[in-house]
């Protein structure tokens, strides 16, 4: 895998998991399937997503899952806690659809422009996914308790030293 797509792969991961609690992997030739489950009936992949979509669709729903478990989120929050999920869902979308935009230019010469240009689309993907996922936890943090806020606080303080320290 090249060096790029690796660069593309970690913003993928980083993007996706920036509500997910600790990491465990950070490239995608490290990405593995969770066991297979049906997928909510709300969340569909784009036709064109193969098996490399549904190991990382699979993925967001382990995190999405585990995420959900560590903040303790009530029935009362499930409302707001949709609007976090289908963020981190959408934002997977968009960045495997520009993977696989990139993958299939690779078959042809890009240019060293071509490539920056293409850099410029996944860092301006992963500012506009994490203006969303933003958004929508701000909605359900407010609506948290204190302790449970304590608590995502303590989640996402891990997340920041647990990521900062495979680099």
């Amino acid at each position: 895998m090249s060096s790029f797509l690796r660069t593309i792969a970690f913003s993928l991961l980083i993007c996706v998991a920036t509500l997910a609690g600790p990491m465990r992997s950070m490239a995608a030739d490290s990405v593995t399937p969770v066991a297979p489950s049906s997928p909510p009936s709300s969340t569909k992949m784009h036709p064109a997503a193969g098996p490399k979509a549904h190991a990382m669709k699979e993925t967001v729903e382990h995190r999405i899952a585990r995420l959900h478990a560590s903040l303790k989120i009530t029935p009362d929050e499930e409302t707001n806690w949709n609007g976090v999920a289908t963020a981190m869902r959408d934002n997977a979308v968009v960045m495997h659809k520009l993977i696989a935009e990139r993958s299939a230019k690779e078959a042809v010469a890009m240019t060293a422009v071509d490539d920056l240009k293409a850099y410029e689309k996944f860092a301006q993907a992963h500012v506009d996914g994490l203006k969303s996922l933003t958004s929508s936890f701000a909605t359900l943090y407010a609506a948290m308790p204190d302790a449970q806020k304590k608590i995502a606080d303590d989640v996402f303080r891990k997340f920041g030293r647990e990521a900062g320290s495979r680099s």
